[in-house]
């Protein structure tokens, strides 16, 4: 008998055994998939219901968790919530969520639109979009990182309450949040924003792109306790930027604050890339002020192609220079 027939046998157990291993192994973690889908969908269905208290309706119509084998997150084919004490309500489309199951604690979620909302003082809105997805990471007391991120987004009131207003477009936009220590950094921006005539009495605004990044003194605190509030708070602007093409637009940096009483106190640097520019497009979108524009912005346009200027606020009195510019009203 030769040496590799002596082998044979032992080679078939350890496959058979191999077998089994990988059999239990899947069994086993298919079984552990299943017991923490449950889980999921019992905490995702209590949290629902929780917000049905003293008058307050949500839904998350057929909840379910799906995702099996490596994802694992909560699906519904549509969403509510209505709080009558406060004749508030929203309603969206489906809202779908996965998480890695090695990284539990990143989140992705997609909600489907239209969204509908309608709350006191407000037209009824109907807010849409191409996709919108938020990321979240969990971490306490607040998320490590939250990010939402929305294309082809428009906004107009709701069709059902008579004739629809468009009210604007945008190709994209994006907001972001993260604790820094105790504080919170913000950022946000937009691109190609088109406002509808309609929606500002008839004026013509040129297309618009944006950015901001602003970091809020203790904010974490802030969103522990829910403050809704700024005031008694304070922060830094680092860049909020509102362009009109890729050379024109205007910039402002600085430390802020807003005391008890809602009051601004800021100082800040203003400064304007192509004065012409900027006129030319404030002067479209107000006619009636086009002779005060021009001429403002004509001594700005002999102190450089991108001059800066000290903007001063002074318990919510505002002065860009030597220029008053007004009062701000308490927030």
């Amino acid at each position: 008998m030769s040496s590799s027939e002596v082998r044979k046998p032992g080679y078939a157990r350890r496959f058979v055994w191999l077998t089994l291993f990988i059999v239990v192994l899947f069994g086993g973690y298919s079984a552990g998939w299943f017991y923490i889908a449950d889980r999921v969908k019992k905490v995702a269905g209590t949290s629902v219901a929780s917000l049905n208290e003293g008058g307050r309706a949500a839904e998350c119509t057929n909840l379910d968790v799906r995702g099996f084998p490596f994802r694992l997150g909560v699906f519904c084919d549509s969403v509510a919530f209505e709080d009558p004490g406060r004749n508030v309500r929203v309603t969206a489309g489906s809202l779908r969520s996965a998480a890695q199951v090695y990284q539990p604690w990143h989140v992705i979620t997609e909600l489907d639109g239209p969204l509908r909302t309608a709350a006191p003082g407000l037209p009824p809105l109907w807010l849409d979009w191409d996709k919108l997805r938020a990321s979240l990471r969990i971490a306490r007391p607040v998320p490590e990182r939250l990010s939402i991120e929305g294309e082809g987004l428009s906004a107009q009131t709701d069709p059902e309450d008579g004739d629809p207003l468009s009210l604007f477009s945008a190709e994209r936009g994006e907001a972001h949040l993260r604790p820094n220590g105790a504080d919170l950094d913000g950022a946000v921006s937009f691109v190609n924003l088109q406002i509808d005539p309609a929606a500002v009495a008839g004026r013509t605004l040129p297309v618009l792109s944006g950015s901001g990044d602003a970091t809020l003194k203790d904010g974490v605190r802030l969103v522990e306790t829910r403050v809704r509030s700024l005031r008694g708070q304070s922060g830094t602007i680092r860049n909020l930027d509102l362009s009109t093409g890729p050379e024109t637009g205007v910039a402002l940096s600085g430390p802020f604050s807003v005391d008890a009483d809602g009051l601004i106190d800021a100082n800040l640097t203003v400064t304007v890339r192509n004065p012409r520019g900027v006129s030319s497009a404030l002067a479209n979108a107000f006619p009636e002020a086009r002779r005060q524009i021009t001429a403002g912005f004509a001594g700005l346009a002999a102190l450089g192609p991108a001059p800066s200027l000290p903007l001063r606020i002074t318990k919510g009195r505002a002065v860009l220079g030597f220029l008053p510019l007004g009062e701000i009203p308490p927030l």
